[in-house]
């Protein structure tokens, strides 16, 4: 059974480089973790596989293709849209101790909220469960109280490990 959880932020606030040192640590700890990130710019998702057999699938009109070999796949799909449970739901079958959630503000599992600057602070008013912030910079105090707060993301991750942080899933 395994957990998820997620890590929120505007753009360049630092989320991929937050979830990939997370991801690091986690496999430390020979921890299997999973990522699941929304693209969220109004351009579709680009293929680079056009010339090949799954990119022609494709063409032809295959709702999903997929391409394994040698303990590695690709599934690729410009028709299917699945909602975060689905995704969910479909990594499940790989037996997963962690599920990172790059993205998906509005879901409702335990957030890490990475803060750049002051602007970013409208964040907070928009996203449920915060479980912590990761900022550089101070924070109110009222903001310090209401949360936990970590200067540093190596004390955080180290944190969410710890307490094994996210949703029970699975």
């Amino acid at each position: 059974m395994g957990r998820v959880f997620q890590v929120v932020g505007y753009q360049n606030s630092g989320k991929t480089s937050f979830v990939v040192d997370y991801i690091k640590a986690a496999v430390k700890q020979n921890l299997k973790v999973g990522t699941i990130k929304h693209h969220g710019h109004a351009q579709a998702l680009e293929f680079k596989d056009q010339d090949k057999d799954t990119g022609k699938h494709r063409q032809a009109g295959a709702y999903v293709s997929l391409v394994e070999g040698n303990g590695s796949f690709v599934l690729t799909s410009e028709k299917l849209s699945l909602s975060l449970q689905q995704l969910i739901s479909f990594y499940n079958l790989i037996d997963l101790d962690i599920i990172i959630i790059e993205g998906f503000k509005s879901a409702l599992y335990p957030k890490v909220v990475l803060i750049r600057s002051i602007e970013d602070l409208p964040i907070l008013n928009n996203v449920h469960n915060i479980y912590c912030i990761v900022t550089n910079i101070n924070l109110p105090l009222e903001l310090t109280k209401r949360y936990k707060v970590f200067n540093d993301s190596k004390e955080s991750i180290d944190c969410l490990l710890l307490n094994k942080v996210g949703d029970v899933i699975g």
